[in-house]
C-alpha cells in the first residue's frame, strides 16, 4: 500500500524540519503526496549500507544458496538495504529477485596466490603475472574486484606482500578501463605503498597504514572501509598462531594495539571512510549499528558515522538516496539516531522498495 512517511530526514541536507514522504505502491519515492497512504512517524534515513560483507561465506567457507539468502534477510533485517559484497565463492545472482534481498553491488571471487587466503574462497594465481588476467575476467561481471593484498606466508612466518608493484598497476588499468573498480584486503604495512600507487580505490581494513601511506591515500582520494568490528578479533587471530608463527602473532597484536589511532589518523586526514562490518565467516551478519557505533567512537563522530553507513555511502557507491522515484529503500526510526545510535536496533521501519520487511 501506499506510505506517507512523516519526520526529519537525514539525508545529508542538514535540515531537521519534519518533511513528508510518500511511497508509491510501485515501491518508488513518489513525487507529490499520495491520498489515502498509511502514515508513519519517525526518524527517516537512506537505507543502510554495508559496505564490507560477504554473502555465500560462513564460519567454514562457502555456503548453499539458501544459507546465503538467510544471510542476506538477516543484513536487510538490521537496517542494511545494500551490501558491498567485498568477496563471495558462490554466485548469489539468483537471489535479486527475492524482495526481501538487499541489493548487492558485488565485487565477485577473491583474487589470491595459492596458499595466501582462506581455502576454497579466492581464485589462485599460479604466477603473480596471471593478475591482469584474472580481473579483467571479474571486472566484466563485476563493478569491483576483490584482490587479497597480505596475508601470512609460511616462510617469512609474517605478512607479505602477494603482487608486484608492476603487476598491480597493469592490473588497476585492466579493471579501471572496463568500468570497475578495485579494492583490497590488507592488515600489514608493506602491501600498501603498492596497491595506493598503483590506483587502487579502496583499502579494507588498513591497520598497518603509516603517515606516508595514509599521505598518499589522502592525495588520490582512496577510500577506507576498516572494519572495525573484525579488526576486534585480531588478538584471537594472533593467539591461532601460538609458537608456529611468532612474529606473525606479534605483528597482529601490535597492529591491533593501535587500530584506533590509526583509523582516527585516516580520519583526521580527510580520507573518506565508509562502514563495512565484514559480515561472513567470523563475524555474524546484521551487525551494522555496532560498526556505526565503532566508527563514532573512534573519531567520525554520530553524523559522520551515519552517513559513512547511509547517504554518503549510497552515494559513493553509485546508488540513490531518498531522492524522487528512486526506490524506497527506507530505515525510520523512533529517536534521532545523532544522539543516540541504539534507536536504529528498533526501526518503527525497514522499508525494501516499499516493502515493510
Amino acid at each position: 500500500m501506499p506510505l506517507h512517511l512523516h519526520g526529519p530526514v537525514l539525508d545529508g541536507s542538514g535540515d531537521d524540519a519534519p518533511r513528508d514522504l510518500y511511497v508509491g505502491d510501485d515501491g518508488l519515492i513518489a513525487d507529490g503526496a499520495i491520498a489515502g497512504a498509511d502514515r508513519i512517524d519517525g526518524w527517516i534515513l537512506p537505507g543502510l549500507v554495508d559496505a564490507h560483507c560477504h554473502v555465500g561465506i560462513g564460519p567454514d567457507g562457502p555456503v548453499e544458496l539458501e544459507e546465503a539468502r538467510t544471510q542476506g534477510h538477516t543484513d536487510a533485517a538490521s537496517g542494511a538495504l545494500l551490501l558491498r559484497d567485498c568477496g563471495s565463492p558462490i554466485d548469489t545472482r539468483p537471489l535479486d529477485d527475492d524482495p526481501r534481498m538487499p541489493e548487492i553491488v558485488r565485487a565477485g571471487r577473491h583474487l589470491a596466490r595459492p596458499k595466501r587466503y582462506i581455502r576454497g574462497l579466492p581464485i589462485d594465481a599460479d604466477d603473480p603475472s596471471e593478475l591482469p588476467r584474472l580481473v579483467a575476467e571479474q571486472a566484466e561481471r563485476n563493478p569491483w574486484v576483490k584482490l587479497v593484498g597480505d596475508w601470512i606466508e609460511r616462510e617469512a612466518g609474517d605478512l607479505t606482500p602477494l603482487w608486484p608493484d608492476d603487476v598491480l598497476a597493469e592490473a588497476m588499468a585492466v579493471a579501471h578501463d572496463r568500468g570497475a573498480r578495485v579494492t583490497a584486503h590488507v592488515f600489514g604495512e608493506h602491501a600498501l605503498p603498492g596497491l595506493i600507487a598503483a590506483g587502487i580505490d579502496c583499502i579494507e581494513h588498513g591497520t598497518g597504514l603509516t603517515d606516508e601511506t595514509i599521505a598518499m591515500m589522502a592525495q588520490r582520494g582512496t577510500a577506507l572501509v576498516p572494519t572495525l568490528i573484525n579488526v576486534e578479533n585480531f588478538p584471537s587471530f594472533a593467539d591461532a598462531a601460538g609458537d608456529k608463527f611468532p612474529a606473525y602473532g606479534a605483528h597482529m597484536r601490535q597492529l591491533y594495539a593501535r587500530s584506533r589511532e590509526t583509523v582516527a589518523a585516516a580520519i583526521d586526514a580527510g580520507i573518506p571512510v565508509y562502514a563495512g562490518t565484514d559480515a561472513g565467516g567470523g563475524i555474524r551478519h546484521g551487525r551494522i549499528v555496532d560498526e556505526i557505533a565503532a566508527l563514532a567512537e573512534v573519531g567520525l563522530g554520530t553524523e559522520r558515522a551515519l552517513a559513512a553507513a547511509s547517504g554518503a555511502a549510497r552515494a559513493w557507491l553509485g546508488r540513490p538516496g531518498l531522492e524522487v522515484g528512486a526506490p524506497a529503500d527506507v530505515v525510520v526510526v523512533p529517536d534521532d539516531p545523532r544522539t543516540d545510535t541504539s534507536t536504529l536496533r528498533r526501526p518503527t521501519a525497514v522499508l525494501r522498495k516499499g516493502l515493510m520487511l
